[in-house]
């Protein structure tokens, strides 16, 4: 491993240990009792309230063992500071634990799992297409700059960049629903038997088809405008008009020098949004019904199960700083001069 990989290894490694310890803290801070808040029934006993904060751990000090404890004796110490919640946290993670959701009385860990795989179908095809679209339109209005398809490709990328998620969304909604019968949303036909799994994922796919359509155009705009903008610049450079003065044909100039070149700032807008759609595109999942990680953190924000919430941030966080990480490392391969820095 060289020395530029182990740097920003253990950059991230330091970023996700800062991110864990906020992310333990924050939900302490928030105001209310999360165990009336996570439950919310107001015909709940103080001895019921005690036992659901023995249940989820809620009656341990938070880190400092004088918690709890008469504060005019503060030189005795009778809390084993591995039995604070900050502790037991700490260790439940190494174990891959993430605690108990309050609504649904299941491991955070099983539940953010089901929807993280939904979530990853649908920003993962969104994704490719997006980015497989918006270098193809870029790269070519960049090619045919100041012409007509120029002017249209960029007319429709600021479009595409500029709509509300949430109005493109419905708007899809309704003419995929109204002129090609597709479903109004959800993952699958509720009660729709299938004698196979091509059926099966036949319909997937076409539950999966509007929801990916959207995500695809509201990223087409972002990547098509800075691929065009960045090989704009790229084409400018005297080491391009020395390729030409050398005889290459314009096909060896974008593979071999202007491409690769223009692909830098992509990378890191392409890391920033996978690690943060990592979370789910909230309001297409909400508009298509879609059970995915972002309408799980909507729900949890609405029943104030931190455990969920401190769980779901926990992951955002982390895909973030890995996805950043991907970026550095990639920035290697592409230019090695980075390596230098």
């Amino acid at each position: 491993m060289t020395t530029y990989t182990l740097r920003k290894v253990m950059w991230a490694a330091l970023t996700i240990l800062f991110v864990v310890v906020l992310n333990f803290f924050l939900f302490r801070i928030l105001p209310g009792d999360p165990a009336r808040a996570g439950i919310r029934d107001p015909r709940l006993t103080q001895e019921a309230q005690q036992a659901i904060r023995v249940r989820f751990g809620l009656d341990k000090p938070v880190i400092n063992c004088f918690e709890s404890i008469n504060p005019l004796r503060l030189g005795e110490c009778r809390v084993n500071p591995l039995q604070t919640q900050f502790f037991i946290y700490a260790g439940n993670l190494l174990r891959g634990e993430l605690g108990i959701s309050y609504h649904n009385n299941r491991p955070v860990t099983a539940v953010l799992a089901e929807r993280l795989w939904n979530t990853v179908l649908l920003i993962g095809a969104g994704q490719i297409l997006a980015v497989i679209l918006g270098m193809g339109l870029g790269l070519l209005a960049a090619w045919k700059a100041n012409t007509p398809l120029d002017y249209g490709a960029l007319v429709f990328s600021l479009m595409a960049w500029s709509v509300p998620t949430f109005w493109l969304g419905i708007i899809l909604l309704f003419w995929g629903s109204q002129y090609l019968n597709l479903p109004l949303g959800g993952m699958m036909t509720a009660g729709a038997t299938f004698p196979n799994s091509w059926a099966r994922t036949a319909d997937l796919l076409r539950h999966l088809l509007l929801p990916t359509l959207t995500y695809t155009i509201v990223f087409l705009g972002e990547y098509m405008l800075i691929m065009r903008s960045t090989l704009l610049d790229v084409l400018s450079e005297d080491y391009i008009l020395t390729a030409r003065a050398k005889g290459l044909n314009n096909m060896q100039i974008l593979k071999d020098h202007a491409i690769q070149n223009a692909m830098l700032p992509l990378v890191t807008i392409i890391a920033l949004n996978l690690g943060f759609t990592v979370a789910g595109a909230i309001q297409i999942e909400t508009v298509f019904s879609w059970p995915g990680l972002g309408g799980a953190i909507f729900e949890a924000v609405g029943r104030r199960d931190y455990p969920m919430l401190q769980g779901a941030f926990l992951l955002i966080a982390v895909s973030v700083v890995l996805a950043n990480l991907a970026a550095d490392l990639l920035y290697s391969i592409l230019d090695p001069r980075v390596k230098t820095e």
